[in-house]
């Protein structure tokens, strides 16, 4: 039985991508179709590469790092070396959000603030507007300095 294979157009359809990114996965070394004529023919192989190289970028990893993570598992099959690049990937990767993610909890506090004093400072030109609309004619309001 012959092995399962696909075309560029397939990939693209099934992991709602352009055949240009394809292109460039494999440009990167990610990917390594066989051609039969000037069609390029990817292999089961190929799917799960490029399957795993999506996950890692959702993971926020680079390219590059993808790559050297797959790559190893071309390599012989000691997972020590695998799982500690993996993790130590990982972890500054972690880190990296980590540090985001502070950065964007200090931001949100201040945007918090300014829309708190905004919203007091809102409430009372509303009231002074109320007020003056409300005096009779004639009549000084706290917030007017002239009859």
């Amino acid at each position: 039985m012959p092995a399962q294979t696909f075309t560029i157009s397939q990939l693209a359809k099934e992991f709602d991508l352009t055949t240009r990114a394809i292109r460039f996965y494999e440009d990167m070394g990610l990917l390594s179709p066989e051609r039969a004529g000037l069609q390029r023919v990817y292999s089961a192989r190929d799917r799960a590469r490029l399957t795993l190289t999506l996950r890692a970028k959702r993971l926020g990893l680079t390219l590059v790092e993808a790559k050297d993570i797959l790559d190893m598992y071309d390599s012989p099959r000691d997972t020590v070396p695998q799982l500690e690049k993996f993790l130590g990937v990982l972890g500054s990767h972690r880190a990296q959000l980590e540090a985001q993610l502070a950065e964007l909890q200090a931001n949100l506090a201040e945007v918090r603030e300014h829309e708190k004093k905004g919203r007091a400072t809102l409430v009372k030109a509303q009231k002074a507007v109320k007020a003056t609309k409300d005096a009779p004619a004639g009549e000084c309001t706290p917030d007017t300095t002239t009859h």
